[in-house]
């Protein structure tokens, strides 16, 4: 689309050319963190749900398995037109719309649910994007988000941490703290419902090379930064070699707020 910034152009075509590796065998396909999230939450039936950022459309495929009406957006062409096969191989319908995070398409108040999970890092602006979010929320409605995150008060491991991940795949943007994410929802009238860290093992850095295409070049400034890496964010990180594979466990953040009326 022409109206995309350069972040949004650069995020649309990484996942354009990647899109074929976010298949029902993708790690993400695994949405047991979104079912958990959810789980104690009373949404009203045959609720209407938007997935931002779709990509392969895995949340969106569990969100029409809990019986919402899902729509789904996002920068890549590829990637809808493989979210919609998905759903529709289990017999789902879903509404695909191509658009930027930061510029939701949609009246005021016509969602009872929007999500976001392991995307928002490649915005170019979050903040922008949570205005939208409440903007399109019916009053009471739910937004869920779940990323990649970086430790309160450690500047050292967030700026780490954001240039491997700049090297690997530069169509990433950045991550906010649990502080920064709280901070920006709060602001835009959302209250915060649960709000938790955890930390899931990536088991092969070659395996994360190969989702993002990282160039050779960028392969080698990653290795070199793994090889001088500061002791304590190896430590933040657990970051360590099993059986020739280099493995770290990444920070990731589930929140959950709710739109004050």
């Amino acid at each position: 689309m022409s109206n995309f910034d350069p972040a949004q152009t650069a995020s649309a075509a990484q996942f354009d050319r990647q899109s074929d590796r976010y298949g029902k065998s993708h790690i993400l396909s695994d949405t047991s963190d979104v079912t958990a999230l959810l789980k104690a939450v009373d949404l009203p039936l045959q609720g209407r749900a938007l997935d931002v950022a779709t990509g392969g459309g895995h949340t969106a495929l569990a969100l029409a398995r809990m019986g919402w009406r899902v729509t789904a957006g996002d920068v890549s062409s590829r990637m809808l037109e493989n979210a919609t096969m998905l759903l529709s191989d289990e017999g789902y319908q879903l509404e695909a719309h191509l658009f930027p995070a930061e510029e939701i398409p949609f009246p005021d108040g016509v969602f009872d649910l929007v999500t976001v999970r392991v995307a928002a890092h490649h915005f170019s602006s979050p903040e922008k994007f949570v205005t939208e979010v409440a903007r399109v929320l019916k009053p009471e409605g739910y937004f869920l988000l779940i990323d990649g995150t970086v430790p309160d008060n450690d500047p050292a491991t967030e700026t780490w941490l954001h240039q491997v991940e700049k090297w690997r795949d530069p169509s990433h943007e950045r991550f906010l703290s649990r502080v920064a994410w709280e901070g920006v929802i709060t602001a835009n009238a959302l209250e915060i419902v649960s709000s938790t860290l955890h930390k899931k093992k990536q088991p092969d850095l070659e395996w994360y090379f190969e989702t993002a295409a990282t160039t050779p070049e960028h392969r080698a400034l990653v290795l070199e930064a793994i090889r001088t890496i500061p002791s304590s964010v190896r430590s933040a990180l657990r970051l360590t070699e099993e059986k020739d594979r280099i493995t770290w466990w990444w920070p990731i953040l589930s929140l959950l707020s709710r739109k004050i009326l």
